[in-house]
C-alpha cells in the first residue's frame, strides 16, 4: 500500500516537470489574426516570369447587423513564386495571414496553360489551405474579379464562394473543380481539366460564371461557350435544371429538363484493341415550360422524338469540335486506360484512334407532361 502511494507521488512529480519543461503556446488569438478569402494569381508587370498575387482579406467587426455590407481588404504583391509573394504580404500586416478557410484560387485566364503545375504546386503543398478550395479562371484579371463586391453580396458572405459547389447556386451553366480535382487532371493522361471562366460586367458590380475553360497547354485556352457548358455539365455531371430550346417549322418549344444520364461504351476495331467509335447513349428527363401553340397531351410522344432529334444533334455539333481541337474535357482517353489491361502503349494506342474515332449518339428524352395550364 505504501509502496502504491510513494509511486503516485512519483508520477506526479514527473508530471509536473514534464510540465514545467514545455514551450509557450504557439497559439494566436482571433483577433491576432486576418483571415483570407480568395486568393488571386496574375502575371506579374514588373518581375519577369513572376506573378502577381491578390488576397482578399475578410476585416471582422461585431454583429452581423453593424454592417450593411461586406467588409474586405485587398493586398496585393509581385514575385518570382507564389510562396514569395505571400511571404512579402505578411510584412504589410500587423496580424498573422490565416489560409486555412480560404476558399477560392482565381487564377488569370492566360496562365490557364500545361505551366500552370508549377505554381499550383503551392497550394498543393502548404497543409493548411484546402484541397476542397474552388479553383476558377478570370477575365480580365484575377485582381478584378477579387475586387468586384456584388450588391447582392450579403454581410459575412463571399459572393464568389456562393457560385460554386451547389450549395447557394446551382445553375447548369457553372462548372465547379476543385482544387485536388485539377491537380489530378494536370497529372493524369487521357483527360484535359475545365475550369468556370469568371467575368465580371461593364459596371463593375456583377459576377458572371457561364463560360469554362478548357486547360490544354496551349497558349490560349479554349473557352467553351455558354451553351457548351451546359453540354459538358449536363452531360458529364448530370447537373439539373437546364433548358433547351427545340424548334421544328413553326414551333418552339423550351423544354425544363430535371434528369440528365449520359453512359458510353467503347467499340473495338476487328482484329485491332484500339477503338474504332463511342456508343453513347443520353436519357433525359422534364417538362415542356414553355410553348408558341397549343400542345395536346396525346402529342407528347411527337414532341419527345423532336426533341431527342434537336438535343443529338447539338451534342454531336460538341463532341465533334472538341475532337478536331484535340481535347478531351469528357475525360474519354483516361476512361479507355482505367478499362484495358494496362501496356506500355495503351495510351499511345487512343492517342492515335481518338482523331478518327466514330461518335453513336443516342438520344432518349423522355417529357413527363406539357406543363400546368389552368
Amino acid at each position: 500500500m505504501k509502496f502504491l502511494s510513494m509511486s503516485k507521488w512519483f508520477m506526479v512529480v514527473l508530471c509536473m516537470s514534464g510540465v514545467l519543461l514545455q514551450y509557450g503556446c504557439a497559439f494566436k488569438d482571433i483577433d491576432k489574426r486576418l483571415f483570407v478569402s480568395a486568393i488571386g494569381i496574375d502575371p506579374a508587370e514588373n518581375v519577369e516570369n513572376g506573378y502577381k498575387v491578390t488576397l482578399k482579406v475578410a476585416l471582422p467587426f461585431g454583429a452581423i447587423k453593424d454592417s450593411e455590407r461586406p467588409s474586405f481588404a485587398y493586398l496585393s504583391r509581385e514575385g518570382q513564386s507564389i510562396g514569395e509573394a505571400i511571404r512579402m504580404l505578411e510584412t504589410h500586416v500587423d496580424k498573422v495571414l490565416e489560409l486555412g478557410h480560404m476558399k477560392t484560387i482565381i487564377v488569370h485566364e492566360k496562365l490557364l496553360r500545361d505551366d500552370m503545375q508549377s505554381f499550383m504546386d503551392y497550394f498543393i503543398r502548404r497543409g493548411d489551405i484546402q484541397l476542397i478550395a474552388y479553383v476558377a479562371g478570370a477575365r480580365p484579371s484575377a485582381e478584378t474579379i477579387l475586387k468586384v463586391e456584388p450588391n447582392t453580396e450579403a454581410p459575412a458572405s463571399v459572393a464568389l464562394i456562393n457560385f460554386f459547389g451547389a450549395t447557394a447556386n446551382d445553375s447548369p451553366y457553372v462548372v465547379t473543380t476543385y482544387l485536388f480535382q485539377l491537380r489530378r487532371d494536370i497529372l493524369a493522361d487521357g483527360i484535359n481539366p475545365v475550369l468556370p471562366l469568371i467575368e465580371t460586367n461593364a459596371g463593375g458590380d456583377e459576377l458572371i460564371v457561364n463560360n469554362s475553360v478548357v486547360v490544354d497547354g496551349r497558349e490560349d485556352p479554349a473557352v467553351l461557350s455558354t451553351i457548351e457548358t451546359k453540354y459538358f455539365n449536363s452531360l458529364l455531371k448530370d447537373s439539373t435544371g437546364f433548358t433547351y430550346l427545340v424548334k421544328e417549322g413553326s414551333l418552339k418549344l423550351l423544354l425544363n429538363f430535371s434528369q440528365s444520364k449520359m453512359t458510353y461504351q467503347f467499340v473495338p476495331s476487328k482484329g485491332s484493341g484500339a477503338p474504332r467509335a463511342i456508343d453513347m447513349h443520353i436519357v433525359m428527363k422534364g417538362t415542356i415550360g414553355e410553348a408558341n401553340k397549343d400542345l395536346s397531351i396525346a402529342k407528347l410522344d411527337d414532341y419527345n422524338s423532336l426533341a431527342s432529334k434537336d438535343v443529338k444533334q447539338r451534342v454531336m455539333h460538341f463532341l465533334t469540335k472538341m475532337q478536331e481541337e484535340n481535347l478531351d474535357p469528357f475525360g474519354f482517353g483516361l476512361r479507355y486506360r482505367a478499362t484495358r489491361l494496362h501496356t506500355e502503349d495503351i495510351f499511345t494506342t487512343w492517342q492515335k484512334a481518338y482523331p478518327d474515332i466514330e461518335f453513336k449518339v443516342t438520344v432518349d428524352v423522355k417529357l413527363q407532361g406539357t406543363g400546368s395550364i389552368e
